[in-house]
């Protein structure tokens, strides 16, 4: 386990500012402790500093996982969000969708988010920006990308997509197997 290099460090919060925006300073400086993320299998985890330093008693291979796993570097070094960083990030959300209770159930077999179900989007969401998705009840689903802007989403026909899926909840029982 390895503290991130300088470059690891800007191309993860450049992804989690798509989510977050300024809130990632939140993550780190925490009232509750200081919190850190460190590398270890070309995955990312969040843990608190006393963790950490409990941590190193353990021999790397030895060393299964440590923290909450928030996404991993691919091969091309671009780095993709788990959908175990969902609670964390749901908090600090600045865009979100929320879908109907129809709708629910298709985003979370992985299928985008469709006009006709979408039940509102914060105001001012951009092409492109990255949107947490919740249902009615405020409960956090998972997260995409906005395909339309707030002012499209209000004009575009009911079979259009306005999120494009990234990570769902029922992840943990498709990809169980893979998600550590």
């Amino acid at each position: 386990m390895r503290p991130l290099t300088e470059e690891e460090t800007k191309v993860m919060f450049e992804k989690l500012s798509k989510y977050i925006g300024d809130n990632i300073k939140l993550l780190v400086d925490r009232p509750d402790g200081s919190y850190c993320f460190r590398l270890h299998n070309e995955r990312v985890y969040y843990m608190s500093e006393k963790i950490l330093k409990l941590a190193t008693n353990i021999s790397r291979d030895k060393l299964v996982s440590v923290g909450t796993c928030f996404g991993k570097f691919t091969k091309s070094i671009k780095f993709r969000l788990h959908i175990t960083a969902l609670d964390f990030l749901a908090p600090y959300a600045k865009f979100k969708v929320w879908v109907k209770p129809g709708q629910e159930q298709s985003f979370l077999y992985g299928n985008h988010v469709l006009k006709s179900g979408l039940g509102r989007i914060t105001e001012n969401t951009m092409q492109y920006q990255g949107v947490v998705v919740y249902s009615m009840t405020d409960v956090p689903l998972g997260f995409g990308v906005a395909a339309k802007t707030t002012q499209e989403c209000r004009r575009v026909d009911p079979m259009s997509i306005v999120v494009f899926h990234q990570a769902d909840v029922g992840e943990f029982i498709r990809n169980e197997d893979t998600l550590t």
